[in-house]
């Protein structure tokens, strides 16, 4: 069976902070960095060996990878580097503290904002100019639900992961909570209600192995 490990990077500043990310380049915290390490290890206990790394263009992703790869002794993989695997964009709402956006919104707001599969954030008043992107003709969003993060995932899934997993070369993705809720929505067929229950710890690897047709066999998490 081929198997495929996604993984949330370690804890970010924002997330330890509690702010709202998105698109923004925060790096990891000390515990970010320590919880990757200890990925890595678990990878390596297993004896996986992957043919090739996905990742964001964000690079609290970025280091998580290096360190993992490093950890595992595959630092040699190939690796691809992808907006299509960028957090979802949270709009407004970006930078701001959660806390401070939960009091004055209410729960039930503040819960649609971060959980719900359909519900768009506050938007920007126009999008933020990154150099990173420019030589791939991808304007930064001014705000995703994550129904639109989804959509922008599948075709890399599709053109990038999905060939390479049939072709029977295990696959190693380092993203983001909300773009792994989005393919976990996916390989798990999650219906977009439940969606909201689903939360991806950071560090922790999450292994699936697949048949030859792609259907899910057994999953496991490396905690």
């Amino acid at each position: 069976m081929v198997k495929l490990v996604i993984l949330r990077h370690g804890e970010s500043q924002a997330n330890r902070d509690g702010v709202f990310t998105g698109w923004s380049d925060v790096p990891l915290t000390e515990r970010g960095i320590a919880q990757a390490h200890q990925a890595g290890r678990a990878i390596k206990q297993t004896g996986l060996q992957f043919d090739h790394l996905h990742t964001s263009m964000l690079k609290r992703a970025i280091m998580t990878a290096n360190i993992v790869l490093a950890e595992a002794d595959q630092l040699y993989i190939p690796v691809t580097k992808s907006w299509r695997l960028n957090e979802r964009h949270y709009g407004a709402l970006r930078g701001k503290k959660k806390a401070a956006v939960k009091a004055k919104v209410g729960e039930k707001q503040f819960k649609l904002w971060r959980r719900s599969y359909h519900t768009v954030p506050p938007l920007l008043d126009k999008p933020d100019q990154d150099r990173r992107y420019e030589p791939l003709g991808v304007t930064e969003p001014k705000g995703e639900s994550l129904e639109m993060a989804y959509d922008r995932l599948m075709p890399y899934w599709q053109d990038q992961i999905a060939p390479r997993l049939l072709d029977g070369h295990n696959q190693l993705v380092v993203a983001h909570g909300s773009t792994l809720r989005a393919l976990i929505k996916y390989i798990d067929r999650i219906s977009d209600s439940d969606i909201d229950h689903l939360e991806v710890p950071n560090g922790i690897p999450i292994v699936y192995d697949f048949d030859g047709q792609l259907n899910v066999q057994h999953k496991k998490t490396l905690d």
